[in-house]
Parts: C-alpha cells; sequence; structure tokens
C-alpha cells in the first residue's frame, strides 16, 4: 500500500542560461511594441479626403511628424457627424483625445501652402504643430544589436574550439590545460587479462612484475628494491603493444590512466606541459597508480640542437615537464609509466635513461610457435573446420604480425561466410592470406595472350630458379592472376633466420632475377614486369655493401647510423671514390647474380616451357607441380630437421 500511494517524483526542468537570453530578447520586444504608438495608430486617410475634411471645418489641429506624416484631429462636432462615426471604432489603448486620422504627403511646402489657402478662402483657425517622433527603446536595441551578435559569436567559437573533442575534463574554456586521460574502471570496462596476450612470454614477463609490485609491494621492498619509475614498450607495429598495456589494465587492481602522446598537443601556448602536471597530479592522488601513453614519440622526439625557427618549443616545454615528472624534485615513486612506441630510435636520450624508463621491453614479431598461440586466441569465436590445422597456419604466415594473424581470421571469416559455408576451413585461411600479402584478386583486368604468356614464364623463371638454389626460399605456389598491381606473382615460404650468410642472400637474389633472365632466355627480349624484383635486389645487394660489411672490396664497413641522428645529414660519411666503387660492387653484385640466372634456366630450358605451358592452362601451379617436372629438390630439409629448426 506504501508503493501505491507513493507520489511520482515530478521531474523540475533543469536550468539553462538560455532562458536569461530568451527573457533579454523578450523585455527588449515588450518595450519595442508597446512602449511605442503602433498599438493606438488612428485610421489611415488620403490627401484629398484632409482637404475635403478641412474646408468644411472639421479639423481644429493638424499635427505633423517628422515632416513628413500628418495626423489630424477632428473637432467635437465633427467627430458627430455621420461621414465620421462610419470610421471603426477606437482602437486597442486608444484615448478620446487621440487623431483620428493621418495620412503621408509628399513635399512639405506644398502641403503646407495648400492648407494655407483653404484657411484664407473659408476663414479657418486650424492649428497647425510641428512635432518630431522618436522611439529610443528601438533605436538603442539597433546601436546595441552588433556588439551583441559578435559578443555571442565569440562565446560560441571559444566554447567550441575548448571542447576539444567534445566534452571531458577540457570541455571549458578554462579547464583546457587539464589532462585527457581516460581512468580505467574495471567494472564497466571491457576487461583484457593477460590470457588474452599470446606469445610475448619475456614482455609478459617484465610487465607482470610490475602488475605484482603494485599488488604485493612487501614482496619487494622487504629486500629493499624500488619500484621502477617506467617501462618503455618498443617493437613494430601491430606486435601487441597496447595489447599489452590493456591487459595490464585489466589485470592490475590499481587505478590506470590511458592516454595517447597526441593529447598532449593543443593549438594553445604551455597546454601540453599543463596537461603532463594535471596528470601526475591526478596520478599522485590516487597513487598507486599506472600510467600508460601510447605512441609517446609525438612528445617524446629529441630535443634539437640549433632550433632557429621555435616550431619545436611548444612540444620540448611538454618534454622538459614530462622529464621532470617522472624523475625530479617531489616525484612520487607510486605511479608508474607505461609507454609504447614504435620509434624508439627518435626518442630523447634523458627519456631513455634509467630512473625514467628503467625497462625496455622488446616486442618483436612472433615466432612460429608464438604465431599458433595467436591463432588459438583469434580463433575462439570463430566456427572452424575439425580439420583445421593451427601448425599448418602458423607456418604458412612468416612475418605476420598479431594484427596481420587477427586480420587473417577474420578476412577468412568473411571469405566462408560469402562462400555460405557453415564452418571456415584450410582453403578460406589460404584465400585469406593471399588476399591480405597480394591485394584483391582482378578478375576484369584485360591481358592480351602475348602478355599472358609472358607472365607465366616470367614466374615459371622465378619457380624454376628457386627449385634449383639451396639457400632460396621453398616454393609454395605460383599464379599469373592479377592481385592487386602485381599480375602474376610466385609464393614462398622464407625460412625463418635470425642471422644470414652471404650465399644465402646471393641465392635469394638469383631467384628475384629468375622472371628477367626467363624472358631473356626465352623471347630474348626483357621488359618492365621486373620492377619489384629489380628494387628488393637493388636493397639487398646495397645492404650487402653499405649496411652489413659483406663485401670484399669495401671491407668491413658499415655506413649505418642506428640511432637515426644522422637520417637528416647532407653529407655522405664517405667520399666520393667509394661511393663509385659502391655503386660498381653493387652493380657487380647484381649482374653476377642475372648472369647465374640465366645459366641455370638454359640448362633447364625444356623444363621451364613445360613449367610455363602447365601454368598458362591451369592458372595456379603448387609444389606438387613442380616436384612432378623437376623431381625432388637436392636440398629439401626432412620433417625432422624442420621440427629441429622451430624448436
Amino acid at each position: 500500500m506504501a508503493e501505491e500511494n507513493k507520489k511520482p517524483e515530478i521531474k523540475k526542468p533543469k536550468f539553462n542560461a538560455y532562458w536569461i537570453y530568451a527573457a533579454i530578447i523578450l523585455v527588449f520586444l515588450g518595450i519595442q511594441f508597446f512602449g511605442g504608438s503602433s498599438w493606438s495608430q488612428p485610421e489611415k486617410t488620403t490627401q484629398a479626403d484632409f482637404q475635403r475634411y478641412l474646408e468644411d471645418g472639421d479639423v481644429e489641429k493638424i499635427e505633423i511628424i517628422n515632416k513628413k506624416i500628418a495626423k489630424v484631429y477632428l473637432t467635437p462636432e465633427a467627430k458627430n457627424k455621420e461621414v465620421h462615426s462610419k470610421k471603426k471604432g477606437p482602437t486597442f489603448l486608444q484615448s478620446a483625445n487621440d487623431a483620428s486620422y493621418q495620412f503621408e504627403f509628399g513635399d512639405l511646402q506644398n502641403f503646407e501652402n495648400n492648407i494655407n489657402q483653404i484657411k484664407e478662402r473659408n476663414n479657418l483657425t486650424t492649428k497647425i504643430v510641428w512635432n518630431t517622433d522618436s522611439n529610443m527603446w528601438g533605436e538603442l536595441l539597433l546601436t546595441l544589436l552588433p556588439f551583441i551578435v559578435i559578443i555571442g559569436i565569440w562565446i560560441f567559437i571559444m566554447r567550441r574550439m575548448s571542447s576539444g573533442a567534445g566534452g571531458g575534463a577540457g570541455g571549458q574554456i578554462f579547464n583546457i590545460g587539464k589532462s585527457k586521460a581516460k581512468l580505467f574502471d574495471e567494472k564497466t570496462d571491457v576487461k583484457t587479462s593477460f590470457k588474452d596476450v599470446a606469445g610475448l612470454e619475456g614482455a609478459k614477463e617484465e610487465v607482470q612484475e610490475i602488475v605484482d609490485f603494485l599488488k604485493y609491494p612487501s614482496k619487494y621492498t622487504a629486500l629493499g628494491g624500488k619500484i621502477p619509475k617506467g617501462a618503455l614498450l618498443v617493437g613494430p607495429p601491430g606486435t601487441g603493444k597496447t595489447l599489452l598495456a590493456k591487459a595490464v589494465a585489466g589485470e592490475a587492481k590499481v587505478p590506470f590512466f590511458s592516454l595517447s602522446g597526441s593529447d598532449f598537443v593543443e593549438m594553445f601556448v604551455g597546454v601540453g606541459a599543463s596537461r603532463v602536471r594535471d596528470l601526475f597530479k591526478q596520478a599522485k592522488e590516487k597513487s598507486p597508480s599506472i600510467i600508460f601513453i601510447d605512441e609517446i614519440d609525438a612528445i617524446g622526439r629529441a630535443r634539437g640542437k640549433n632550433n632557429f625557427s621555435g616550431s619545436n618549443d611548444e612540444r620540448e616545454n611538454t618534454l622538459n615537464q614530462l622529464l621532470t615528472e617522472m624523475d625530479g624534485f617531489g616525484t612520487n615513486t607510486n605511479v608508474i609509466v607505461l609507454a609504447a612506441t614504435n620509434r624508439a630510435d627518435v626518442l630523447d636520450k634523458a627519456l631513455m635513461r634509467a630512473g625514467r624508463f628503467d625497462r625496455q621491453i622488446y616486442v618483436d614479431l612472433p615466432d612460429v610457435r608464438e604465431r599458433k598461440e595467436i591463432f588459438e586466441v583469434h580463433l575462439r569465436p570463430i566456427k572452424i573446420d575439425d580439420t583445421l590445422d593451427t601448425d599448418f597456419l602458423s607456418k604458412q604466415t612468416p612475418g605476420f604480425s598479431g594484427a596481420d594473424i587477427a586480420n587473417v581470421c577474420n578476412e577468412a571469416a568473411l571469405i566462408a561466410a560469402r562462400q555460405e559455408k557453415k564452418s571456415v576451413g584450410k582453403q578460406d585461411f589460404l584465400d585469406a592470406v593471399d588476399r591480405i600479402v597480394g591485394g584483391l584478386e582482378k578478375k576484369n583486368k584485360i591481358i592480351t595472350p602475348d602478355e599472358k604468356k609472358a607472365i607465366a614464364f616470367h614466374e615459371a623463371g622465378h619457380a624454376t630458379v628457386s627449385w634449383m638454389l639451396e639457400h632460396a626460399a621453398p616454393l609454395v605456389k605460383v599464379t599469373i592472376v592479377p592481385r592487386g598491381q602485381s599480375l602474376g606473382a610466385a609464393w614462398y615460404l622464407p625460412e625463418e633466420r635470425l642471422i644470414v650468410r652471404p650465399e644465402q642472400m646471393l641465392d635469394e637474389m638469383c631467384a628475384a632475377m629468375g622472371g628477367r633472365a626467363a624472358e631473356k632466355v626465352i623471347f630474348d627480349k626483357i621488359s618492365t614486369g621486373a620492377l619489384s624484383d629489380l628494387e628488393k635486389v637493388t636493397k639487398q645487394a646495397r645492404a650487402m655493401v653499405t649496411i652489413y660489411g659483406l663485401n670484399e672490396t669495401i671491407g668491413n664497413l658499415t655506413y649505418y647510423d642506428s640511432s637515426g641522428q644522422n637520417e637528416y645529414g647532407f653529407t655522405k660519411p664517405y667520399s666520393e671514390k667509394t661511393a663509385e666503387m659502391i655503386d660498381k660492387e653493387i652493380s657487380r653484385i647484381i649482374e653476377e647474380q642475372y648472369q647465374r640466372a640465366v645459366d641455370l634456366l638454359i640448362k633447364n630450358k625444356d623444363k621451364l616451357t613445360l613449367l610455363a605451358n602447365e601454368l598458362l592452362e591451369k592458372e595456379v601451379i603448387f609444389k606438387d607441380n613442380l616436384q612432378r617436372i623437376f623431381g625432388d629438390r637436392p636440398f629439401e630439409k626432412t620433417e625432422e630437421e624442420e621440427k629441429v629448426a622451430t624448436t
């Protein structure tokens, strides 16, 4: 009964500042209408009717307003006449002493002359009165209106500028220097744990130790250890740096502030340093806590020594404030900073030193074992075929990052759904890899028979040379179906090596030149189809000579700068004579491998022709077709050797 008798709560309307603006406008409009004489206007008439009334002696007074309007006041006797009684009765707020008629006249002098002539002719005593009528409130409103509009537009623009991405701590003009960091709430936000991070064993161990330190500090402090100030996650894009930080946010039972390096950048001077101060102030108030700055290279780039333009002052001020907050006077040791970047070479040295980022955790591309674990994580929500082997998938995706593998799984599911399948199978994943690496298949591309033949022999040349060489990557399949910008492709499964020897690089270069060599052997002509091959071998040859010191003529020298400080230098680190030697050696290496490929193809011209004809017929051929034509590869590893190599 108590619930039935309970009255529903009446929600009162919230106060809004626009109500005040509307009230002010209504007041001005009220003064304009009610303060003027627009509510008691006399009846309009014509100048001819007025002259007739004047000749009849009905007009007592004429009031001329602003030299263009005449108001006519009738005598008491005239008001009782029938001709004047037919006029409309008194309007709203009109009194008995108000004018009865009004009209506009042309020239004032002619109008006065006409009145005087009529008065003399009829001996009238009609009075003529001049008056000036003005609306003070209306004129005041017109005077203030431009200023009101300008001030309103200025307030609107400043609010929009200060709101940034829409609301938050920086939503008002006086909060522009507040931090835009998002505080992770484990109750409402999606929780990511270390179980969702496959591979990255070493990185997980380092980061998990930081989480344990915040959970159980006495375990470490009892031995005299101190909490690390920060950890920097470094690695190629897509390897899982941000995912690792999300796992820390999910696992740590402490406040977690997350933001990007670009959140400190604003069009106003001094905002970046102010936001850094506010961020650490919030983190210290809720300590122990963790701050995660993604893409820290946006503000952490090395400070310039000769900064004449002054364009980097704002970024450098932000970096200086960050350095002070991380390790300076009065810093709180209960705030840990996690940061992620794929450009560690451009970061300032002061930011990288011990005491600020004590640990630099390198997150590398996953190996075959880690790729299997990543596939198992991303295959959880996908309905896969029972016969699908994750070992096979991990071997088919060398060099893929965690983000690439997630994309492969998603693309495979889309391909299976497009074909109305009930589950995602092995072929769908292979098609997804082809789609991601090679691009979209172009079925409507028009290729002439001569071009198709040239493409077939070009790709068959790659396949033949790579089959004959010991250190070339084993072939998976060859296709002449156009994909992306390529007209054909030979797919290899490169061996995952930690170090590369000169003979391995030379064999790879020879296999890359096999396409142009096949065109030369079969047609005695070459084409532009070898552009990507030439680019690849030129980079490899230049790396052998100038970076890895694998050339006998140049010797054990490298001109590579890992710090990246000389990236924009105007001078080369070697003389002109050495530059000529480098160019000659690069050209010699490439031409030797090209001639080597030509000699191999001349010896196996009949098998090359068989392979190209089969490729023209089927458009896609696999390793089995090559094995049938060329026989077993003499350098092929057994399954046991492959297992040893992967483990």
